[in-house]
């Protein structure tokens, strides 16, 4: 007999487009005020994966208002070509956000030259400085994948102060700053790891578990409190056993865990539109110097 999922299912595109609604309302003001909003990417090499994602942004950041300019740069670019480009947009007081699309070519240092980024104009929080302010509890500039988690969470009404919330996964970019913006929201936080001894200990206590180690299927049902709200973070391809097509799929068994969880994001449709959202969110920010 087959099993009724009982979780509401967390609308990231519905959410998503909530919040690009408000932010042409606030690109209008600002444009009003005599205050363009202008984002700048970086693109090095052949990069088709980027240049898709970067069509896709200039066709949404066209939606609200926000100029779109993309730079690209030959893969045989030295590092000092991508620095000087982005200390060239830094200096531009036209160029209000910034952001460089990844991968880099082999050998480069990401970090280095993430960090190049004026703070006040990476949209994407990758400058150590913004990186930084997640400890102060700042929700701009700051990771946006983050600041996606923490959306889809926020929507589902759960009261976080008091709440066991386990995160799974210690990335820079998801694991880590989710658990401190969760701190700030005086949540009780367990951070995990590859190296933590039974996960499932830890993801049965837990109200709210974050899935963001990157490995496909990571969390099931067995592992999940009844009741409790499950973002799933993972974008994995994997090989359709049915049809032999690749298809994406998150870290969480959407099936065995939507029969438990009380709130529970999908892959896709979840998290990757408001990360987008959070992006165009941080560019409006920026924009208007917050």
């Amino acid at each position: 007999m087959a099993t009724t999922p009982i979780a509401q299912i967390i609308d990231g595109r519905t959410l998503a487009g909530q919040v690009r609604g408000d932010l042409e309302r606030e690109v209008a003001d600002l444009r009003d005020a005599g205050f363009a909003v202008r984002l700048d990417a970086v693109i090095v090499g052949d990069n088709q994966a980027g240049r898709v994602y970067a069509g896709n942004q200039a066709a949404m950041c066209a939606a609200i208002g926000i100029d779109y300019h993309l730079h690209e740069l030959p893969g045989e670019s030295s590092e000092a070509d991508i620095t000087g480009l982005l200390d060239d947009l830094n200096a531009d007081e036209a160029v209000t956000a910034i952001m460089l699309h990844l991968p880099l070519p082999e050998g480069m240092d990401t970090a280095r030259i993430q960090a190049r980024i004026d703070a006040g104009k990476d949209i994407e929080g990758v400058n150590p400085a913004n990186i930084g302010g997640v400890i102060y509890g700042r929700r701009t500039l700051v990771p946006c994948t983050a600041l996606a988690v923490m959306r889809l969470i926020e929507s589902t009404g759960i009261k976080l102060a008091g709440a066991e919330v386990v995160c799974v996964g210690a990335s820079t970019i998801v694991g880590r700053p989710v658990a401190v913006l969760l701190m700030e929201a005086e949540a009780t936080v367990m951070s995990t790891n590859i190296h933590t001894a039974d996960l499932a200990a830890h993801t049965k206590r837990a109200d709210v578990v974050i899935a963001a180690a990157g490995v496909p299927g990571l969390v099931t049902g067995d592992m999940v409190k009844p009741g409790a709200v499950v973002i799933d973070v993972g974008i994995n391809r994997i090989a359709d056993e049915q049809t032999g097509q690749s298809k994406t799929v998150g870290d969480v068994d959407f099936d065995s865990v939507s029969t438990v969880a009380a709130h529970l994001s999908p892959v896709p449709g979840g998290v990757g539109p408001m990360t987008v959202a959070m992006l165009l969110r941080n560019t409006v920010a920026a924009a208007d110097g917050r």
